[in-house]
Order: structure tokens, then sequence, then C-alpha cells
């Protein structure tokens, strides 16, 4: 078995994407600024106008010379992605997006407005190399990982509506993020790193987000586990189980092929007890698959007594699938049989099922 650290994945060749401000750490981006002629001094303040600001549009920068701008923005703040499509429900509250990046490669982000918080729900790869049956992002297969900035953008592009107002409710502010958009976030773990760091590093060098507002989910990448509870980062990790057998989750989740159910489970209990954070196991509830009473009592024993929490997904079924949601009183007894042996259990809201909801979806009906 690989140890902690080892664990090598393999992204397709492709051209990568143009080196953005959102790329560099602080040091780096002083250093970038000195190099195209101007004083270090400008980076805090383009810093500010970045992220503070949420102001995009760099011709307006008063505390830019005029005549440097354009040079500001084609070497610092290039253009990453195209909005191709959007789709909205729930009242304006719930927003899919459709990017397309440099390359032609189109991933997802979807915005969700509640009364107490915003989630941006983001994606790491362009396609997905897990290759899950029943997602349709694992359907199409991994074209490339997206560099720190283009997941940053994805944030970035919320942030700014809200703070416009252009999203139904007035103004607000991105609360949450949860990395379960299109792609294995710990395939990417470099830049979902660095990704993570720009949200929470405080202003103006970043967002200055709550790491206790991010979530990051994996299939059970177990060394990638390991790397992220050294890190120092006290995001919630959300491990995406959906069996409680290997024999099952073998064709489920095709990673269990190489890091077993209980190997990922200790890996996670790890997690926790490093960052003293609750595990989020993730369980999509599909119909004569994996809703069995006796797999629903067999998940409770693996988990109970641990510090975890079970969020019971009904599958957003994708075109043609032969998978599909559990009927509503096999959810029911799932649920009791969980919270007989003291699991704490939610099902989650099932928003965006009529904007093709599901990761990889929408991107899917998109030319």
């Amino acid at each position: 078995m690989l140890q902690p650290g080892e664990l090598q994945m393999v992204e397709p060749k492709r051209p990568k994407p143009p080196k953005h401000w959102s790329d560099l750490t602080v040091e780096e981006r002083k250093a970038r600024v000195i190099e195209i002629g101007l004083p270090g001094f400008r980076a805090d303040q383009f810093s500010r106008q970045w992220y503070g600001r949420l102001n995009d549009d760099t011709s307006t920068w008063t505390d830019v010379p005029a005549e440097m701008r354009d040079k500001v923005k084609a070497e610092l703040f290039p253009d990453l992605m195209t909005s191709v499509r959007t789709l909205d429900c729930d009242n304006g509250t719930t927003v899919k997006q459709v990017w397309k990046l440099f390359d032609g490669a189109l991933v997802e982000s979807v915005l969700m407005r509640y009364t107490n918080r915003v989630t941006m729900c983001i994606s790491s790869q362009a396609g997905c190399g897990m290759n899950c049956p029943f997602c349709a992002t694992g359907q199409a297969g991994l074209m490339r990982n997206l560099s720190t900035a283009e997941i940053v953008e994805q944030v970035l592009d919320g942030a700014r509506k809200l703070s416009r107002g252009e999203i139904s409710g007035g103004e607000g502010r991105v609360s949450n993020i949860v990395f379960m958009g299109m792609g294995e976030p710990m395939a990417n773990y470099k830049n979902v790193i660095g990704t993570i760091r720009r949200l929470t590093d405080p202003a103006p060098a970043g967002l200055g987000m709550s790491a206790r507002g991010i979530t990051v989910s994996t299939v059970g990448l177990v060394p990638r586990i390991y790397d992220l509870a050294k890190e120092g980062i006290p995001v919630t990790l959300a491990v995406s189980l959906h069996a409680p057998d290997d024999e099952l989750r073998d064709t489920l989740v095709p990673i269990n092929t190489r890091f077993k159910v209980q190997e990922v489970l200790d890996a996670s209990w790890h997690y926790a007890e490093v960052t003293g954070r609750r595990i989020s196991i993730e369980y999509a509830m599909i119909k004569d698959i994996n809703d069995q009473a006796f797999r629903a009592k067999l998940l409770a024993e693996r988990l109970q007594g641990q510090l975890v929490h079970v969020n019971l997904i009904p599958l957003n079924p994708t075109p043609g699938s032969k998978w599909t949601a559990s009927r509503p009183e096999d959810e029911r007894e799932f649920v009791r049989i969980l919270e007989s042996y003291g699991v704490p259990v939610t099902v989650r809201d099932t928003r965006g099922r009529e904007i093709d909801g599901a990761c990889g979806q929408l991107a899917a009906t998109v030319n």
C-alpha cells in the first residue's frame, strides 16, 4: 500500500492556463509587480481592488497609473473563463453557471442563497477521472486540472454578483464553499490547497473567509486525506462513501479497488482527531442498489461513536441512466436505522433539479 503523500495522479497533458494574480502568493505578487516595472507597494493596492473591492475592471483602478493599466490587465489579471450559460431557479436564489475555459473546457459552479448563508459549489477539474458510474461528470472523463486562479474565479464571480445586488435577495456575501462541483478535489491537491489559502488569507491578500465554512470532498484518496490533516487548515472533510461494503463500493466508486472502505474511514478518523472537525459522510441514495436496510445497519456500525455526520443525497439521475433515486419509504427507513445507532443524519436539500443540478449535467448540454 502507498504511504501518505505517495499518491501520484496522472493529468492529461494539455496547454496550461495563463498565470494569474490568484495563482501567486503574496511574496510572488510583489516580485511579479516589480518585474513588470512597477514599485512593489502596488501589489497591496492590486489585491485591495481584486479581493477587497471585488473590482475586476482594471481600467477603473485609479491607484494605477493610466498608462500601465492595460499592461497590468494583460500581465497580472488575464481573463480566465467566459460564461456560456446561466440558469436559475428557486426564485433566482439558485444560480448555475457554465464556464468555458481558455482551451474550450467546460466547468460549472452553483450559487445557492439561503436565509442565513450563501453557499457556492465549485469545480476543481474539467471532468473527472474517478469514473463513478452514477455521476454525470464521471461519465465524461478527465480533461485537466483547473489552476488555482480558475477555481478562485468561480468564487469571485459569485462574490461580485452578490456585492452588486445581482442575486435575488439583494446585496450579500459568500459565506460557505463546497468543493463538490466537477472533479475530484484531492486529485488536484496542490491547486485546491492554493485556492483554500486565497479564500482564507486575511484581506487584502485574499477574501478573508473562515476555513470552517469550506468543505472539501473526496471519494477517498487516502494519502491526500493524511496530507490535508497536516495543512493546519480546519476545513470540513466530506467523504463520498456511497456504500459501506467493499463489494458494492468497488462498483460504485472504482477507486475503492485501491483504497478500501476501512482505509478511507481510518484516514477520516485521523483527520477528525487532528483537526477536531466532524467528518461528513456523503451517501447518494440509489434505488435498490445501496439503500437496503442491511446496508444502513452496516454503515451505522462502521460510523457509530465517531465524530461524524451522514449526509444522505437523493440521487439526481442523469439522462438515460439506469440509476435513480430511492423510494421515499426506503430513505426514511435508512434514516431511522442510522438514528437508532446514534449516528447524526440529514437528507440533503435537492436544489437545482430543474436546472440539471447534478454536476456535469448542464455542461454536457452545451455545444
